[in-house]
């Protein structure tokens, strides 16, 4: 007979990490797992949330997000979605050392993981700052990019017709009485180029920025070596739009940063622990769970990245 059998308390008592209301860490671990699943699917809701935004407002005005994704970095966008593809290898990697009870290379996997979400975060904030000097703010748009007002670089023919609109104005006083102002679905465009001004597609392109039934022919535009500059372009109505999409991509990449914040946190968590010896082949729950939430924050940005970068 084997002594853990003739001692009560020894044969009674649980596993050190093991609750009190489960009987065995099989059923503990289980439990936690579920648990998680269920927390992900209410994470998967509330990006669902956006991500239906994003259909309805992308159906609605296609031409509109076609021509404002342009402000946005496709490079820095694909780095990014390899750096969190990485990351994802590092933390499957550490959660299959944490099985094995080898703490050395799981140390190693889970710094690599942290710092695989410090780079996209790093990465964000730089186009972020970009947004920033371009003016391009969630809700908020400027109809003239002042980096550009006053500058010798600034469009000849954004000047030209700034001008031939004043001589307009001043003839008019002595014209026939003033014309009723121009409908809803055509407004005036303030002296800015029209975008779409002699290619001879205003017919057939411009009611479906009203009601869309297709996507508008790529923009020919003199600033369009000047990348920000094709938003001073845009007519009341479609700034508007553009604020749109700004706005949803503001809300999604923040929203999906936030997250990745919360990862990074939780994975500091579980390598403080692994560097006291807490997991084992016994003992493995921690890494497992937040290696979950970390494949989500994954999986989210690989749907965001074609969505917002990579419009046609």
């Amino acid at each position: 007979m084997s002594q853990a059998s003739l001692d009560p308390i020894a044969a009674h008592a649980h596993p050190p990490h093991l609750a009190h209301h489960f009987e065995t860490p099989q059923q503990q671990y289980a439990s936690a797992k579920l648990g998680m699943w269920v927390f992900l699917g209410t994470e998967i809701l509330m990006f669902g949330g956006l991500f239906c935004a994003y259909g309805v407002y992308r159906h609605n005005h296609p031409e509109v997000f076609v021509f404002a994704h342009q402000a946005l970095n496709p490079v820095l966008g694909g780095i990014n979605t390899a750096v969190l593809i990485a990351s994802s290898l590092t933390m499957a990697m550490a959660v299959r050392y944490a099985q094995l009870g080898l703490k050395k290379p799981l140390m190693l996997c889970l710094a690599c993981t942290i710092l695989g979400g410090f780079g996209f975060m790093v990465i964000k904030s730089i186009e972020y700052h970009t947004k920033w000097e371009h003016h391009l703010f969630p809700g908020h748009y400027n109809v003239y990019n002042k980096d550009f007002q006053g500058k010798e670089e600034r469009p000849q023919d954004l000047a030209a017709l700034e001008h031939g609109n004043e001589s307009h104005a001043q003839g008019a006083e002595h014209a026939a009485p003033e014309a009723p102002p121009a409908p809803a679905t055509a407004p005036a465009n303030l002296g800015y180029p029209d975008p779409l001004a002699g290619t001879g597609d205003e017919p057939r392109i411009k009611p479906p920025f009203v009601e869309p039934v297709g996507l508008a022919p790529q923009q020919q535009s003199a600033a369009s070596a000047h990348q920000h500059l094709l938003y001073d372009q845009l007519n009341p109505i479609d700034q508007q739009r553009v604020n749109t999409f700004f706005s949803i991509y503001f809300m999604m990449t923040g929203l999906h940063g936030f997250h990745v914040l919360i990862g990074m946190a939780l994975i500091t968590w579980v390598l403080i622990r692994s560097s006291k010896g807490v997991f084992g082949p016994t003992y493995f729950t921690p890494v497992d769970l937040v290696g979950l939430y970390w494949h989500l924050v994954d999986l989210i940005w690989i749907f965001l990245f074609p969505l917002l970068y990579l419009i046609h």
